[in-house]
């Protein structure tokens, strides 16, 4: 069966995610991750941010929170049992801190199907509580025997 393209542009409603010290520090721990910035309050402050810095790849933590509900939406038809993660790429802003509201939207960037693999490219956009972009990102899925 052909891909559904029709859901192409489709948003979703956003999703906000509270970024917590402790998170952040067992983020950076689980990755191996030494920075000071990411564990320690005392020296993120001594850099000028106002709590511990999160790591640039926990955006997938709380970009994942709302975007996960969209890869079973029926509009876009996309048969995750055959889903394979095709990739991403992020483009930040500026870091991340604890003690952050981060909302993220999501919306289909691109559904096309070729040699019987649909591709399916998601962009989400969080941004902080003033409304500033703070990573955008894109994300592609490919899903096999279209």
């Amino acid at each position: 069966m052909p891909v559904n393209t029709s859901a192409i542009g489709k948003t979703f409603a956003p999703g906000t995610y509270v970024v917590g010290r402790e998170k952040v520090r067992e983020y950076a721990e689980a990755v191996g991750e030494t920075n000071p910035l990411y564990l320690d309050p005392e020296a993120a402050r001594a850099a000028g941010y106002a709590d511990v810095v999160a790591p640039p790849m926990f955006a997938v933590v709380f970009i994942s929170k709302t975007m996960t509900p969209t890869l079973f939406d029926p509009e876009v038809g996309m048969n995750f049992a055959m889903m394979v993660h095709g990739g991403q790429s992020f483009t930040w802003e500026r870091p991340i801190v604890a003690g952050e509201e981060i909302t993220t939207h999501v919306s289909v960037k691109d559904i096309t199907e070729k040699d019987g693999k649909g591709f399916y490219v998601y962009e989400t956009i969080s941004k902080d509580e003033a409304g500033e972009t703070v990573v955008t990102a894109d994300w592609t899925f490919l899903v096999r025997g279209v």
